[in-house]
């Protein structure tokens, strides 16, 4: 494994009457499922990055309300280790007119069944661990986050 540092992430699981918001997105030219995510930007604090990003991919703007949990893999084929902050929270408004995040192909609502069934297209294992973990409660408080900012 590389010595480079981690790359940090943000993700957001959004579920809606039982369903969960996916983006369809292009990764070195397959179709892939993942929860709207993304980078951290340099002095953004990882609540923010997770607001931008779901806005950016879904145009849905999202608050952030609890850590699902922090996650780390390893991506082989680019000797990359991502750690991963997964946030459940709210949507809220939908800009409807808003283009979306070039890569984004589409944006599905999806069961915990169907995700299951499309696990060939995840990105990552993350999309079902952290659909997974959510379901199973989860959740911690955005407090355990507060000596990170500033």
């Amino acid at each position: 494994m590389g010595a480079r540092r981690p790359s940090v992430t943000v993700a957001a699981v959004i579920e809606r009457d039982g369903r969960f918001l996916l983006v369809e997105e292009l990764q070195e030219g397959r179709r892939v499922l993942n929860q709207p995510a993304g980078h951290l930007d340099p002095g953004e604090t990882l609540v923010a990055a997770c607001a931008r990003e779901v806005l950016e991919e879904t145009a849905h703007r999202f608050e952030p309300t609890g850590l699902v949990g922090i996650y780390r893999w390893y991506y082989k084929p680019a000797d990359v280790t991502f750690l991963r902050f997964c946030f459940s929270g709210s949507i809220f408004e939908h800009e409807k007119s808003r283009p979306l995040d070039k890569e984004i192909v589409a944006l599905h609502w999806l069961t915990p069944v169907e995700l299951k069934e499309q696990s060939s297209m995840h990105r990552s294992p993350l999309v079902q661990q952290c659909v997974d973990d959510y379901l199973r409660g989860s959740n911690f408080s955005l407090d355990v986050l507060s000596k990170a900012y500033g």
